[in-house]
């Protein structure tokens, strides 16, 4: 069955959240990392089998349609056929290949763990089917927060699934990325950076999904030597600077203003921004789709990373403190 690629989405806000002013909170002093701002392509391979689409099945009897007939939905995930873990779609084809009757399916849906008895259906290759879709891996663009020592930290919020919900892997890959052009950013539309995954040149494995970014370890080939040591610091209101790329694949220095600030917040959203660069608003609009995990810089220190954009308002977004990213 073919495997669907879906691309990664950068998370936007409808409204400007209120922010609370909680006082300052300490960061690592003199620390320091590699900076980054370069894109980077994603591939992760997912925990369970998800459900992309349903289909009717061709049989001798005539059309049937096995998994809608049982109540399965698109964005549903599989877990589990006859107590035997699912993966993927060869998962899928190879456990009820060796079943008999009707099989027991365990999937989860809205973070909730159901079950539901399905006959598979023969078609006229003679193949049993459930009449599904299965997305079992994704990929996308992004941009490199930062690389300390052998870690790699990127996009500073997590990847989700069709439900809102993070969504689990088992291993993915960070690749090197050519930005080829963009869709400007409107109001109602957010834009997106386009270009091409260079599978060819690995920069590290993937080995965590969290609500603070993707993180993982960097392959021992990928040469750091050109990037920017930089130390951490705290971001306040004023004005600051962006890395990003939307062409090729060297970062360049955007001004931008942190307009709301609020380093106590453990999320991801711990500044409102504005873009004010008028080179990047004439490209993108503001923030566009894989401009997610670019460094902001203040002061000649780290401070944080671009997470969301606002629907309403594609020069403004919410930015993450560095503080949360570190050591997740």
């Amino acid at each position: 069955m073919k495997r669907k690629i879906i691309a990664f989405l950068l998370a936007v806000g409808f409204t400007c959240c209120a922010f609370f002013f909680n006082g300052n909170v300490a960061y690592a002093e003199n620390r320091t990392v590699f900076l980054g701002g370069a894109p980077a392509g994603f591939n992760m391979q997912t925990r369970g089998a998800l459900i992309a689409g349903l289909s009717d099945v061709i049989t001798e009897e005539g059309v049937k349609s096995p998994s809608k007939d049982a109540g399965l939905q698109i964005g549903d995930v599989i877990y589990y056929i006859e107590n035997t873990e699912v993966n993927s779609a060869k998962d899928v084809e190879r456990v009820i290949s060796l079943t008999s009757g009707g099989i027991k399916v365990e999937y989860l849906r809205c973070g909730n763990i159901c079950t539901a008895e399905i006959t598979p259906a023969t078609d006229l290759n003679g193949d049993k089917k459930l009449g599904i879709f299965i997305r079992d891996e994704i990929s996308g663009i992004g941009t490199i927060t930062y690389i300390d020592k052998d870690r790699i930290a990127t996009l500073g919020h997590p990847v989700l699934d069709e439900n809102g919900d993070l969504l689990k892997i088992i291993k993915g890959k960070i690749y090197a990325c050519n930005i080829t052009g963009c869709v400007k950013g409107e109001r109602g539309a957010p834009g997106e950076l386009r270009g091409v995954i260079l599978k060819k040149e690995e920069i590290g494995v993937i080995d965590g999904n969290t609500e603070y970014g993707v993180f993982g370890t960097v392959n021992d080939k990928f040469d750091i030597k050109d990037l920017k040591k930089i130390e951490i610091g705290e971001g306040k209101m004023g004005d600051a600077v962006v890395y990003t790329t939307i062409n090729g694949s060297t970062p360049k220095e955007y001004s931008i203003s942190i307009i709301k600030a609020d380093n106590a917040f453990s999320g991801n959203k711990n500044y409102v921004i504005k873009i004010t660069d008028k080179e990047l608003l004439n490209s993108t609009g503001g923030i566009v789709q894989g401009m997610s995990g670019s460094p902001i810089v203040q002061n000649g220190k780290l401070v944080g990373a671009i997470t969301h954009v606002f629907i309403n308002d594609p020069t403004r977004g919410f930015g993450i403190s560095i503080n949360n990213m570190l050591d997740k």
